[in-house]
């Protein structure tokens, strides 16, 4: 639960989006200073990253632990987890690390126990229970595990045999299948053979409802999702009790449960392409009564009685009659509305801000970002479909507005802000966002990131861009434009990053023999001190490794760049 009056806020610089603290009237009471930063949890403590690694902080903005781990997971009964060296382990409040040894992950804390796992050389991977203490109350010995529930898990022993134990690791149940799900209410799902139909069983192994699902999801309030689809292009979800009678028939897209004996229920928005996403409803899971039409695109858990829906124009909180709510917001734009404190946090189209309950704003995030006294980028938005969004550069304080006109139409270029047809269908959804990467004298280095979802992809693609843009002449440079002309730099840089794959192990994911040359035009951009060369993703590596991108100090290549050329001048010259 939330308790304490401080909200993370962030604003936009040029060394990028920095966050702080806000108190319940929008003032900054920790000053914006992370590069991102967590709500306060019941405990008083936050979680905040400053120069790439993480920390904590208490409400007084004094650090807890001083940023020092590559990522840190929520508190969870007193713990938290923390990435270090690649490894996971457990630390209290305090900061002190727990566990004698890192893992290869670790589930947060339930019922006094986490679940952890080791991977072994040829990668095979076990799994055990850690106490609160951090210490392995139970050995990772088996082949996979479920959290905790109720203080009993389920563990796989080995093939065809799963066993359902107590926190003491003793085994209760065993069960000779060779899948068997997590619990829920007492029952399992399980399988009698590999890719065969579920059923469910209780934890004494009687099978309860017979095998005749595609799949089956752990029960819930009484109420298990189950999928009844022969065709793995289409569904057919519906909701049973405990005894396998339907309260929801199984026709739908997609069911999730929102608490309050509510699910949302959807339909698919093309009913020959149902990979292109739902529709929703709100149905009551004891009686099976839809109380909606399908009209929602979003409908969050609820929280206070209230649950945050979004249709193609607004967003607002719907009742558990699922009756819209107009004593509270109703926001335009698409993404979601929860309760935080005394304030309403607002996440639509991708920007963070805060209302009071009255719908007044208390606290938005900053559209103008100051260069310097003369320059400043404003930040506009463009959202011709609900699933298009970009936010986009462009330059004020320019002294000749043609040219000015000329840099912020190619902004808009490089930002893909194009004309989409509102009311189609679009089968992909993109995202657009910019940030300043490096500004100094009358260079502006700028980051435009996107990201393209294909529908029923496994994932996305993002793309970066970086304008190098001249505010004097209007100029955007190209990296040949940073060297002399018959500096061959292609073969120069080249030869650098061939060493750097070579020789530092940072870059062992590049494919063997995929890297040759740069190209003439490779994406690239600069600092004060280095140039950077990047590769789409796939290019060198594999998708994990985002964009493969080399660090080359000025320094070592000072004899090829043309530090009489425009480029070079335009940061360091600053008249």
């Amino acid at each position: 639960m939330y308790s304490y009056n401080l909200y993370p806020a962030g604003i936009k610089t040029i060394y990028g989006t920095k966050w702080g603290y806000i108190n319940n009237k929008g003032d900054f009471i920790i000053i914006p200073q992370y590069q991102r930063a967590r709500e306060f949890q019941a405990n008083g403590l936050a979680i905040v990253e400053k120069e790439d690694l993480w920390g904590i902080i208490d409400t007084s903005g004094e650090y807890v632990v001083y940023p020092q781990f590559e990522g840190i997971m929520d508190f969870s009964e007193g713990r938290a987890l923390v990435i270090v060296e690649g490894g996971f382990k457990v630390i209290d409040e305090k900061g002190n690390i727990l566990t004698k040894r890192a893992y290869n992950y670790i589930d947060p804390y339930q019922n006094g126990r986490a679940l952890a796992s080791i991977t072994n050389t040829e990668g095979y991977s076990s799994y055990g229970y850690l106490d609160l203490q951090g210490q392995e109350i139970i050995p990772t010995i088996y082949d996979m595990g479920y959290p905790f529930k109720n203080g009993k898990a389920i563990v796989k022993i080995s093939e065809n045999k799963f066993a359902l134990i107590n926190k003491q690791g003793d085994i209760l149940y065993a069960y000779n299948y060779p899948m068997v799900g997590n619990l829920g209410n007492g029952l399992l799902a399980f399988q009698r053979e590999l890719g065969g139909k579920y059923g469910y069983i209780d934890i004494k192994g009687n099978e309860v409802i017979p095998l005749k699902y595609s799949s089956a999801q752990p029960f819930s309030k009484g109420r298990g999702i189950v999928n009844i689809s022969e065709d793995v292009f289409y569904n057919k979800y519906g909701l049973i009790d405990k005894e396998g009678n339907f309260i929801i028939e199984p026709q739908y897209n997609d069911i999730y449960m929102l608490g309050e004996n509510r699910a949302a229920i959807g339909k698919a928005k093309v009913e020959t392409e149902p990979y292109m996403g739902s529709k929703y409803a709100i149905a009551d899971i004891l009686t099976g009564d839809i109380l909606t039409g399908f009209v929602y695109n979003n409908i969050s858990p609820y929280n206070r009685n209230y649950a945050s829906v979004s249709n193609d124009t607004m967003t607002f909180f719907i009742d558990t009659k699922g009756l819209p709510s107009y004593s509270l917001p109703i926001v335009k734009g698409s993404g979601e509305l929860s309760f935080i404190g005394d304030l309403i946090k607002a996440n639509i189209d991708q920007k963070l801000f805060y209302l009071n309950k009255e719908g007044d704003i208390i606290w938005h995030p900053n559209y103008i970002i100051p260069l310097n006294d003369q320059f400043q980028i404003f930040e506009k938005k463009h959202k011709p479909n609900k699933d298009y969004l970009v936010y986009y550069p462009q330059i004020r304080g320019m002294k000749n507005e043609d040219t000015q006109k000329e840099v912020n139409n190619r902004l808009k270029e490089l930002s893909k802000v194009i004309p989409i047809d509102n009311e189609k269908q679009l089968d992909y959804s993109y995202t657009g966002t910019f940030s300043v990467e490096f500004f100094k004298c009358h260079l502006l280095v700028l980051k435009l990131e996107a990201y393209n979802y294909t529908f029923g992809a496994a994932h996305g693609m993002p793309s970066q861009v970086f304008p190098h843009i001249d505010l004097i002449s209007g100029e955007f440079y190209q990296l040949e434009d940073l060297f002399k002309e018959d500096s061959n730099y292609v073969k120069v840089l080249s030869d650098v990053i061939s060493y750097q794959i070579e020789n530092d192990p940072d870059y062992s994911y590049v494919f063997p023999g995929s890297f040759e040359e740069i190209s003439k035009d490779q994406p690239f951009y600069v600092n004060e001190d280095a140039l950077y060369i990047y590769f789409e993703p796939y290019e060198i590596g594999p998708y994990v490794a985002g964009f493969p991108t080399f660090r080359i100090p000025f320094n070592e290549i000072y004899e090829i760049i043309n530090t009489e050329g425009d480029f070079w001048q335009a940061f360091n010259s600053c008249k």
